[in-house]
C-alpha cells in the first residue's frame, strides 16, 4: 500500500483543501490509504472517512506545550495544550498510536526538539523521518538516525497543506487493519518521495491570514 501519513485539510487553520480535492489529489497519486492530521481537531478526518473510497486513518497533529504530536487511529480528539507525556498518554489511553512528525526541524518553532523527545522516548511508537515540508534535508535525516538508535518505525508524509503537496512523501508497506498491525507494517515500509518547494509555505501562510480575516473560510 502507498500511503501518505499526513495530511491537512480545511479544518486546519492554515489549509483551504477540501475534503473533495484530498481524494482527487489521492487519485492522482495512486495513494491507496490516507492519514488525515488536521491541526487539533479530527472531524475533517472523520467526515472524510465517511465517504472515501481508500481507507483512513483518524489522526490529530496535536500542538502540545512542548511541541507537536500526532495521534493515529484516534476514535476521540486529543486537547491541545498538555504536556507532551500528557498528551501520549491520552494517545495510548483510546488504543491510538503516539507518532512524532518532523521532529527535529530546526526552522518550525512547532517540532519536539531532540531533548524533549528523549524524555519521552519510551512512549513513543513511530517517528516521521521523511517530511516533505522540511527546508533541510539534513533535519530529516537526523531523524533518521535517532529512529534507528531506539528500534523506531519510521515513518513519511507530504505534510501537505494544499493538495498538489499530498503524496510528495509516502510509505510503501503492507496491507494493514488497525493500529497493531499498521505499526508491524510500518516496519517493513520503504519511503519514497522529495522534498516539496521552501514557497509551499506561502501558501498555508496565506490559508491563515484568509481564514482571520474572511469568517465564511474557515
Amino acid at each position: 500500500m502507498k500511503v501518505d501519513l499526513h495530511i491537512h485539510t480545511r479544518f486546519s487553520n492554515d489549509s483551504l483543501t477540501t475534503l473533495e480535492d484530498v481524494l482527487r489529489w489521492a487519485r492522482r497519486r495512486g495513494l491507496d490509504a490516507l492519514a488525515i492530521t488536521d491541526h487539533n481537531t479530527i472531524e475533517g478526518a472523520l467526515r472524510l472517512a465517511q465517504r472515501s473510497p481508500i481507507p483512513i486513518i483518524i489522526g490529530e497533529e496535536i500542538r502540545t506545550r512542548q511541541g507537536e504530536l500526532i495521534g493515529l487511529f484516534l476514535q476521540e480528539p486529543i486537547p491541545p495544550n498538555l504536556s507532551l507525556r500528557e498528551t501520549a498518554e491520552l494517545i495510548h489511553k483510546q488504543g491510538g498510536i503516539v507518532y512524532v512528525p518532523h521532529p527535529l526541524d530546526r526552522v518550525r518553532h512547532s517540532a519536539v526538539g531532540r531533548e524533549a523527545l528523549l524524555r519521552i522516548i519510551s512512549q513513543v511508537d513511530a517517528i516521521e523521518v521523511l517530511n516533505a515540508r522540511v527546508t533541510f534535508p539534513l533535519d530529516n535525516q537526523l531523524a533518521r538516525e535517532l529512529a534507528q538508535r531506539y528500534d523506531l518505525p519510521q515513518g513519511a508524509g507530504s505534510d501537505a497543506h494544499q493538495g498538489f503537496e499530498i503524496g510528495r512523501a509516502y510509505v510503501e508497506m503492507p496491507p494493514f487493519e488497525d493500529a497493531t498491525s499498521f505499526l508491524q507494517s510500518l516496519r517493513r515500509a520503504r519511503l519514497g518521495g522529495r522534498l516539496s518547494s521552501p514557497l509551499v509555505h506561502v501558501g498555508s501562510m496565506y490559508a491563515k491570514v484568509a481564514k482571520e480575516l474572511i469568517p465564511s473560510m474557515r
